[in-house]
């Protein structure tokens, strides 16, 4: 064998290890970038669960005490009435005024696509039938999610002279209502349907998975200093 192809094979023999050593270094730098995103992944579960769990413990914490008026939060409604979920809401702030919790209800809700009254005034209607007067009611009219719920409740409560509220939603959606009252500047207490529509898993594990990535994106919001 001449020095040439000696020089060869030595050339291909060392260039066979160092890819072998570069091939086993890449390898390692993937499993730990792979168990990095693990790692990430589970915090990220974690936090998630944890985050679920505060909005259900939440849920079953009532603080009504006496305050200047009662805030229900809107859901959905039709011309020919309202759903059996704003419904519940609307009782259980009757019965809180009836206690004499508070003199007067905010109801909200802006008119919603193919209505031409607002939530708020199919609300009333609603109430007015379950025996509450005229003059226990004051409509919001201008909001469409919970955030504007708040919004324009506090206006309300300013034009109103009001200070403090108590806030009526489900259960599941009262950790998500309380800090949106809170970011609103109202000093409010949490009080949640006793009887909610959300009974069954099949039902309240949808509506709790939504407001855990709701609540989530709003805290994002939040330190991105973005107005929903």
């Amino acid at each position: 064998m001449n020095l040439q192809k000696c020089f060869t094979l030595q050339a291909f023999h060392f260039m066979g290890v160092n890819g072998i050593i570069t091939a086993v270094h890449k390898m390692k730098m993937i499993k730990k970038a792979l168990k990095l995103i693990g790692i990430l992944i589970a915090a990220l579960a974690a936090v998630f669960v944890l985050i679920m769990g505060d909005i259900w413990m939440y849920g079953n914490v009532d603080e009504k005490r006496d305050a200047d008026v009662i805030i229900v939060l809107g859901a959905a409604a039709y011309e020919s009435g309202v759903t059996p979920v704003f419904a519940e809401r609307i009782n259980h702030a009757a019965e809180l005024l009836k206690q004499g919790y508070a003199d007067q209800i905010i109801l909200t809700g802006g008119v919603a696509e193919g209505n031409s009254v607002s939530d708020a005034w199919i609300a009333s209607q609603y109430a007015l039938e379950i025996g509450l007067r005229e003059e226990d009611l004051i409509l919001e009219e201008n909001s469409t999610v919970t955030y504007e719920n708040m919004k324009y409740s506090k206006e309300i409560m300013d034009a109103n002279g009001f200070e403090t509220a108590i806030i009526v939603s489900d259960p599941l959606h009262m950790k998500r209502a309380m800090v949106m009252a809170e970011d609103n500047g109202i000093k409010a207490y949490s009080s949640p349907t006793p009887s909610t529509r959300y009974i069954s898993l099949e039902t309240k594990l949808p509506f709790l998975f939504r407001e855990t990535w709701v609540l989530i994106g709003y805290q994002l919001m939040r330190i991105a200093r973005i107005e929903p």
